[in-house]
């Protein structure tokens, strides 16, 4: 532990940026000294973050505001301070690294107000920093409601930024804006993703949230945010019982793009896996009956199109046994799709099959083809509704051999109904937003269910992640996002800036079910709808979106002509040993190399904007010493996402550590590389 006064670096900081002389103040350096965080603690408490000896975040105020209009952080006085330091490897049962090494020095401040205590804890690592709030038990504080935050974010300096706006009816499902920081929206969802001016980048997001609203930034000045806590119902923000804690409030530091991408700090501030021996949870890329939906082509409810009969299905299992997918997702086969189900949901059984369905049959032909039925419960929202059949729903998807079921809540805005709790009285019913603390105790809920019956869920719609796959690993990937749907017909396009943003942006919270693999680009007539990348740039996201669910998203019927192509699908990898960010620039470009956990193999995907450009990248990840057969699957000389997207080359070199990859990507083209070695 330092305290500020021996610190001369810090002078600097609290000079420039602080409060009054007499102020106390506590500092905690990062292990290589980069990061450093003073906190005062008498008066107002308040926090201030240098980078390079450079104030990155100015004394930004820190503390919650009670229902009671008390305001805890505004009078503090400092009862005890601790520093310790902690440098562990610790082992993911899977994810985009085996490894992650935990190293970071934390301070503990014991604070008091008015003779109630409120702790502050912050761990600072060499790439980032995390601080949340701590209420041990005490008379003083047993029960109580927090109204908001004063958590605030007063960057030092006006910076490049990439956002959405919270509050909005699709959740996060939203193109990213990029402006100056000072020109940023009102109230944003994070990750919000900074970069300044000759560095670093910054990403502000949270860790570990777990019975408590999700954080969204509400602009306080010119160049600062504020802690904004998604309400109930009643106008609460989270309801509490000391000892309790606050998420984690994050800010990721890099030097460059791809720094933040290969950050673990939310993942470390996360607690241990909680489920014991996850060796059931697997991993896999899956097809399915889903988008002929979204192309209009088929139905998720009774009639002449719909897409789950007993037929169809077997067709698709069959496509999967022959090119060895690991399973196939069927929506709509159980009762309820053809009510008002996206009013209310009430109609959903998830136990029920449609008589066009025979699900034992099914299930039973996937087994003896080598493969799985993927389950799929779509809630629309309904929370108690699906809670109350929770347990035989996921009961049942076992006891047929599914191991992984993708849940939706098609529903928008504040409309996810409750029917007891605070502020409801009998009979009556609530509706609160997606990510307020109601909402996160649920999904947790649907965790600790599945596992129970050795379940991992695939959840849309969901809250955004903050690396509860950590202390849940049968979460396997998750939603939060504009995905491959808004590419189909009307569904309004993403662009093909989409996906090199998204890297830098939602990727940082972690795995995303984007489903990829669509072959049949030019299904809609209308560019603004249509599939913003060429064939070799959809083979690109399999590497350079992580997730360890991943769909091959078309028709299989698309595949039969490109089964050349598909080859790099059945190839990849979903899981993995190793992951590097070899070049990339926030929406225009991105290159990731990533190594196969269970061989030696190596994998690359590119992907560029709607500009052309060329890869260039030494290879040197590779194994000095070892030669390798690179199979590379390119954009044709004319490809172009918008007048010749299905157009593309398979080619083979030998190459070792000691080269260096010069590869033409089209406008919306991508490049996808399998390195295997050849000893």
């Amino acid at each position: 532990m330092h305290r500020f006064p021996h610190v001369p670096v810090l002078a600097l900081l609290l000079s420039v940026a602080v409060a009054p002389a007499a102020a106390q103040t506590e500092m905690v350096a990062s292990p290589n000294s980069r990061i450093q965080v003073a906190v005062t603690t008498q008066g107002p408490l308040t926090y201030s973050v240098m980078h390079d000896d450079e104030l990155l975040v100015e004394a930004s105020p820190l503390g919650v505001v009670l229902s009671t209009g008390d305001t805890l952080g505004t009078d503090v006085r400092l009862v005890h301070a601790a520093e310790r330091s902690h440098d562990e490897t610790w082992t993911q049962p899977w994810g985009e690294v085996t490894t992650i090494r935990d190293h970071h020095r934390e301070l503990h401040l014991a604070l008091a107000e008015d003779e109630r205590r409120m702790d502050l804890r912050v761990r600072v690592f060499d790439d980032g920093v995390g601080f949340r709030y701590e209420w041990p038990a005490q008379d003083g504080l047993a029960s109580f409601e927090i109204m908001g935050e004063r958590t605030g974010f007063r960057f030092a300096r006006d910076a490049e930024a990439w956002w959405i706006r919270a509050y909005e009816w699709n959740r996060y499902e939203y193109l990213y804006e990029n402006t100056r920081l000072s020109q940023a929206g009102s109230v944003l969802h994070t990750p919000f993703t900074l970069a300044f001016a000759e560095g670093p980048f910054v990403a502000v997001h949270e860790a570990a949230l777990v019975d408590y609203a999700a954080m969204s930034l509400r602009r306080s000045g010119p160049l600062a945010y504020q802690a904004d806590l998604a309400p109930w119902s009643t106008g609460v923000r989270v309801y509490a019982e000391a000892p309790a804690q606050s998420p984690w409030r994050v800010l990721l530091i890099g030097d460059v793009p791809g720094d933040l991408v290969t950050n673990y700090t939310v993942l470390n501030l996360n607690a241990p896996n909680t489920l014991g021996d996850v060796s059931w949870v697997q991993p896999g890329t899956y097809v399915g009956i889903w988008w002929g939906m979204h192309l209009g082509e088929l139905t998720w409810w009774p009639g002449p199109h719909l897409g789950a009969t007993t037929e169809r299905a077997k067709r698709y299992i069959d496509f999967a046994a022959a090119h060895d997918f690991d399973g196939v997702l069927v929506e709509g086969w159980n009762v309820g799709w053809d009510a008002d189900w996206l009013g209310d949901g009430r109609s959903f059984s998830f136990t029920d099959p449609v008589e066009a369905f025979d699900l034992e049959a099914v299930a039973a032909y996937a087994r003896e083809r080598g493969t799985r039925l993927v389950g799929h419960h779509e809630t629309a929202g309904n929370v108690p509704g699906y809670e109350a059949q929770m347990d035989s729903a996921y009961a049942l998807m076992a006891d047929l051999g599914v191991t992984s079921v993708k849940t939706g809540y098609v529903q928008w805005g504040m409309n996810f109904p409750r029917t007891e709790g605070p502020g409801v009285a009998p009979g009556d019913t609530a509706r609160e937003w997606n990510y307020g603390q109601y909402m996160v105790n649920h999904y947790r809920r649907t965790l600790e269910a599945a596992a129970r019956h050795q379940l991992s869920l695939n959840i849309h719609e969901p809250i955004k992640s903050t690396g509860l796959r950590r202390t849940y690993p049968n979460l396997l990937t998750t939603e939060g996002a504009r995905g491959q749907e808004f590419n189909s017909p009307g569904g309004g396009g993403n662009g093909p800036g989409h996906v090199p943003t998204l890297v830098f942006t939602r990727m940082l919270a972690g795995p995303m079910d984007f489903t990829p693999g669509i072959f049949d680009i030019a299904a809609a007539d209308e560019e603004h709808n249509r599939v913003p990348t060429t064939l070799a740039g959809q083979l690109a996201l399999y590497v350079v979106l992580f997730s360890p669910l991943h769909m091959a998203a078309d028709l299989v019927e698309n595949y039969a002509p490109h089964l050349d192509a598909l080859q790099f699908i059945k190839d990849v990898p979903v899981d993995w040993a190793d992951t590097r960010v070899l070049e990339g620039a926030i929406g225009e470009h991105v290159t990731i190399a990533r190594q196969d956990r269970h061989s030696d193999d190596w994998y690359l995907g590119a992907k560029t904007n709607g500009e052309s450009r060329t890869v260039a990248v030494a290879l040197d990840f590779l194994e000095a010493g070892r030669t390798y057969t690179a199979t590379l699957y390119r954009d044709a000389d004319d490809a172009d996402w918008r007048s010749n997207p299905v157009a593309y080359t398979i080619e083979s070199r030998t190459v070792t550590a000691d080269a260096q990859l010069r590869i033409p990507l089209a406008p919306g083209g991508g490049l996808a590389v399998r390195f295997v070695p050849e000893d």
